[in-house]
């Protein structure tokens, strides 16, 4: 008994060393793995302000040149849901539904299908503007995408360029979808707030 409180008592001793080295704060004037920074000295701020795009997305699986491709098959090939699906994407953003309209830019990324019982897709993907003042700038999109709902939302969570600190959503509408072939053109409403 004797034997198994000294056993005790010294692995508290030891977990309460660890734990106090381990939360006290660092001293030394130099940090070297990270700062704090003044807002103002790292982006020229301004007002933070609300954008509105519209954008067609093309999903191309068929034909010669598609721009979406699967890397991963679904789990069970008889899946109503082709669930465990995942594709890589190039999709173009256009301005109009027809995929021969002004190139705005391209959705990049990947979506999987992630659900056994409907059509939800996990959608990853940066839309890479190449236009106008936005060209190179990127607003990234990552959320649950039910394919047949009327209007699906997602979040933006960030961006690059001219997105820098982006946040906001988008909302999803599907304008035409083939399903002999697989193709589709959703319409994107993007609502970001940027600097």
């Amino acid at each position: 008994m004797a034997r198994q409180f000294q056993s005790l008592a010294s692995h508290f001793i030891t977990f309460f060393v660890l734990s106090s080295v381990i939360t006290m704060p660092a001293t030394g004037k130099t940090r070297n793995f990270e700062k704090s920074l003044d807002r103002k000295t790292y982006i020229e701020l301004g007002h933070e302000k609300i954008s509105h795009f519209r954008v067609y997305w093309h999903d191309i699986v068929s034909g010669r040149a598609p721009t979406s491709v699967s890397i991963v098959k679904p789990y069970d090939n008889n899946s109503t849901t082709a669930f465990g699906l995942i594709r890589m994407i190039d999709n173009p953003l256009t301005e109009g539904p027809d995929v021969k309209s002004k190139l705005i830019g391209r959705a990049q990324g990947f979506y999987g299908s992630a659900a056994q019982e409907n059509v939800s897709l996990l959608m990853s993907m940066n839309f890479a503007f190449c236009v106008g003042k936005y060209n190179g700038s990127t607003i990234t999109v990552f959320g649950r995408n039910e394919v047949f709902s009327k209007v699906r939302e997602m979040p933006v969570i960030g961006g690059s360029g001219l997105f820098r600190f982006a946040r906001g959503y988008v909302q999803a509408s599907t304008h035409s979808l083939d399903l002999k072939s697989g193709d589709a053109v959703v319409m994107y409403n993007v609502y970001v707030m940027h600097y």
